[in-house]
């Protein structure tokens, strides 16, 4: 008897009814005439282990997994990448026909993807990075930037010993300046990111002093509600390349896809248009 299982996979956070994840999952399941599903899910931290071994029974080939589950999949999964055990955290999980849940984390992949896409001249051995921020975000840039050969990062986060964590676990190569300080290095930097939340929608805007920024430098914002953030509008009247954040959230969503749906998708002017809608 051949197996007609139609594939299902989701996304798990609390809350989730903001998430994005579904629109694009649901595009991509549409353009390439995929008989399957993808599901919003919200699940509180204390049924999270339940929830995540009952799934493969009710035909799910896997999840992802957004805030606050992040960190915590990590002690449930059975086999988990290097560069998940590196960040700290995993955001896309697949279920194995044995029955073992495998983690990985693939905001780092993301970033660099959307970065490549809408700086394409950009040379990571160029110069020194800001990153502004040391939350879990920022441990996938890092990690993804010094893969890349970023020769120096400097680091500020308004908590001092954020930063000097990852610095710990980093190394050398990544230098921490303090939150005040953090205009005073702009000038130096040839790639500046914003992995706060700072700049969104409903929060306080990012006061860190771009009057310094060079023309040739790059500057993302992971930040994508608004698309064109302060920082951003700040680095383009500064005549710099910049990169808005949306990319990254569609271009972290293509690994998982491909290994649950078979097909690896194209991030597209479509997939934005679809996940904006």
């Amino acid at each position: 008897m051949t197996n007609t299982r139609i594939p299902l996979a989701g996304v798990i956070g609390h809350p989730i009814a903001h998430s994005k994840s579904p629109r694009l999952h649901g595009h991509w399941l549409k353009t390439y005439g995929i008989a399957g599903h993808y599901i919003p899910m919200d699940v509180a931290p204390q049924d999270l282990e339940t929830v995540l071994r009952t799934l493969p029974k009710a035909g799910f080939v896997g999840v992802n997994v957004t805030v606050p589950h992040k960190e915590a999949v990590m002690a449930i999964a059975d086999q988990i990448t290097d560069r998940a055990t590196l960040i700290g955290a995993a955001n896309t999980l697949i279920f194995r026909e044995d029955g073992k849940i495998h983690a990985d984390n693939t905001d780092g992949y993301g970033f660099m993807e959307n970065l490549h896409s809408g700086a394409p001249d950009w040379d990571p051995k160029s110069g020194p990075a800001l990153v502004l921020g040391a939350g879990g975000a920022a441990r996938a840039v890092i990690s993804a930037l010094l893969e890349a050969g970023v020769p120096e990062i400097f680091l500020s986060n308004r908590t001092r010993l954020r930063a000097e964590k990852l610095r710990d676990d980093f190394g050398k190569r990544v230098q921490v300046i303090d939150w005040v300080q953090a205009g005073n290095v702009v000038e130096d930097a040839d790639l500046v990111v914003n992995t706060t939340s700072l700049g969104m929608v409903g929060n306080s805007e990012l006061r860190v002093p771009m009057d310094g920024l060079k023309p040739s430098a790059v500057v993302t914002d992971l930040v994508y509600a608004p698309l064109k953030t302060k920082l951003l509008l700040t680095a383009e009247e500064a005549g710099c390349t910049t990169v808005d954040g949306l990319g990254m959230l569609l271009h972290q969503a293509v690994p998982g896809f491909e290994r649950w749906f078979g097909e690896r998708p194209t991030v597209d002017s479509a997939t934005r248009a679809a996940a904006l809608r």
